[in-house]
This record gives C-alpha cells, sequence and structure tokens, in this order.
C-alpha cells in the first residue's frame, strides 16, 4: 500500500476496525490527527495505518488504552532497552492469568449449580437458590469482576 491518503471509511476497511474508533484514538491522541482536505475531510497515509493495526492487535490481546499509549511511544525508540515493553506485557498476561482463573472458577460453579438434582419445579430449582443465596456458592470469590 503507497502512501497515498485515504479517507477513513478506507482505513477502517484496511485494519477492520469502525470509522468512530478511529475518531475516538484521533481525540485520545492515539492516533496522530489526520490531513484535511479543503472540505475538511479526514485523510490518513500509511503511518496512520500501520499505528492504527499495532492499536488494534494490542487491543485484541486485551492491552488497557494507557498501556497501549506507553507501548507506541517505545515502538518510537528503537535503540531503547526493551525491559519496558516485556514488563508491560509482562502485566497483561498476570491480567490474563486472573480473568482465566476467574472464569474457570465460574465454570465450576455454574456446572455445580446445573448438576444438581431439582426436580421440575422452580421452589426446587438449584440455579434460582443459589443466585437468590450467594451463601450457596462453593467460591463466593467469583463475584469479583461479574459486572466488568
Amino acid at each position: 500500500m503507497n502512501d497515498v491518503a485515504m479517507p477513513i471509511g478506507q482505513l477502517a476497511r484496511s485494519v477492520g476496525c469502525k470509522v468512530q474508533t478511529i475518531r475516538y484514538y484521533e481525540q485520545i491522541g492515539l492516533l496522530p490527527p489526520a490531513a484535511r482536505t479543503a472540505g475538511a475531510q479526514r485523510r490518513y497515509g500509511e503511518a496512520h495505518r500501520q499505528k492504527l493495526s499495532f492499536i488494534r492487535h494490542a487491543r485484541e490481546l486485551g492491552f488497557p488504552l494507557p498501556a497501549i499509549r506507553e507501548l507506541l511511544a517505545l515502538a518510537h525508540e528503537q535503540d531503547s532497552d526493551c525491559a519496558r515493553a516485556d514488563g508491560i506485557a509482562r502485566r497483561q498476561l498476570e491480567a490474563v492469568n486472573r480473568r482465566v482463573a476467574m472464569l474457570m472458577s465460574l465454570r465450576s460453579e455454574l456446572e455445580r449449580m446445573l448438576k444438581h438434582d431439582h426436580g421440575n419445579r422452580i421452589r426446587d430449582c438449584r440455579v434460582i437458590a443459589t443466585l437468590a443465596d450467594h451463601g450457596l456458592c462453593i467460591e463466593a470469590h467469583h463475584a469479583d469482576g461479574a459486572d466488568s
């Protein structure tokens, strides 16, 4: 792809994201502002596409926006030590491991709720009883972050 200026829709399609996402990333300073035509339409180049692709991939890996901002800054320091980037990735891996453990706990609890023989009446339904009384859960900590 050459560095021909492209409209926002073309940029969005080229990296598989939404136009609103590109505008948001510009608004918060993750993407530099686009050049504007005389008619005020945004025009993006290859540098925008590469940076947006970087951001999108980082988001797919679950990196939060502040970490992505830091990684983007590090990407411009070609001769710097990689330890900072490794540290950011290590923190993300730890966060993923915590979420995996939480999901495994949730799966176990749901399986336990469903295994209980409850007959055919709601009054005897283990699912309803467990949801109504958190104390019936084996692992009460699974509620942490459940609304996140």
